[in-house]
């Protein structure tokens, strides 16, 4: 019995260690910092929170043989850490399509002339995985374009009214109106 006592005390011992440090690692002193995008025109007010990774001399976007940090062809979470999130007071054009003001996750599909970029009704958690399908609430095609110089930090901003990710030498640029 007393063995037994030892075994549960250990194992809820091992537990909080591990929780804390998970708080620590995605809360407190992320190796990927939060970074927040803001549009406000009109009354409309555009947030996107998300997880700005280093480039820290690695290759980014390429051929999945090429041990790329975000292979073409493969789910990719827009940033690292949890779920980027996207919340409008508004409904908007997104890209065209009519997106009804709310919340939602974000997440892509690079490819070295395109992204897909997917719009979803899942706004949280970790997002090691793709999330279920049936949450897609839109996918939109976008083309790459090229930047003149390399950016070391992932970043997504607004720029007049398009929202614009950028990483490495990559833009994408979605329009919103």
């Amino acid at each position: 019995m007393k063995f037994f006592k030892i075994f549960i005390y250990s194992l809820i011992s091992i537990v909080f260690i591990a929780c804390l440090y998970l708080a620590y690692a995605l809360y407190i002193n992320p190796k990927s910092p939060k970074g927040n995008a803001e549009y406000i025109s009109d009354g409309k007010v555009i947030e996107v929170r998300y997880y700005r990774p280093f480039k820290k001399g690695r290759l980014i976007f390429g051929d999945p043989g090429d041990d790329a940090l975000v292979p073409f062809n493969n789910y990719w979470r827009l940033g690292a850490n949890l779920t980027t999130k996207l919340t409008t007071n508004q409904d908007l054009d997104f890209a065209g399509r009519l997106l009804t003001k709310g919340s939602y996750g974000l997440y892509a599909y690079p490819f070295a002339e395109n992204w897909i970029i997917y719009v979803h009704n899942k706004t949280g958690g970790l997002s090691f995985s793709e999330p279920d399908s049936s949450g897609i609430v839109m996918k939109i095609n976008v083309p790459v374009q090229k930047l003149s110089e390399s950016l070391e930090q992932f970043t997504i901003d607004f720029v007049e009214s398009s929202l614009r990710i950028r990483w490495d030498d990559i833009k994408v640029i979605i329009p919103i109106h």
